[in-house]
């Protein structure tokens, strides 16, 4: 079991890892998976678009890119965040940089647990599982 964050191209420092990991491990549990390995490379605008290029042919930027890795009730992959992105994103929506960032953090392991969001049905079960892993977040390990 392994849950990691790194950068690339971008200077910033993820605050309270233990606690942010203590809370994926406990909502990845809470659903009944286990954790597998789950690599979060935090990185640029530039370096996002490139892979949403290269792997899913998108010629956009986004906040998030996950890729899935899991098997059976074992949860891993890699989740690339855009830090510029979620800065962004937290302006628009009114939310501090570090609630829109847990928001995507969960957002990548609740893709990995078969969470999907194309739909506006399936984007509103994950918008209500972020907000409850949220709350939960706030209630226990702040």
């Amino acid at each position: 079991m392994s849950i990691s964050f790194s950068t690339y191209d971008i200077e910033y420092q993820l605050p309270n890892t233990e606690k942010i990991t203590d809370w994926i491990t406990e909502v990845i549990e809470n659903k009944g998976f286990k954790v597998g390995e789950i690599n979060y490379l935090l990185c640029s605008d530039d370096y996002i678009l490139e892979s949403n290029k290269k792997f899913l042919s998108h010629n956009y930027l986004t906040d998030i890119i996950t890729f899935d890795y899991s098997s059976k009730r074992k949860i891993s992959g890699d989740v690339l965040i855009s830090i510029p992105t979620v800065s962004v994103n937290a302006e628009r929506f009114g939310v501090t940089f570090f609630n829109e960032l847990l928001r995507v953090i969960i957002h990548g392991v609740l893709h990995l647990m078969g969470y999907d969001d194309h739909t506006d049905e399936e984007k509103q079960t994950m918008r209500n599982a972020e907000n409850i892993a949220l709350l939960f977040y706030e209630t226990n390990f702040q």
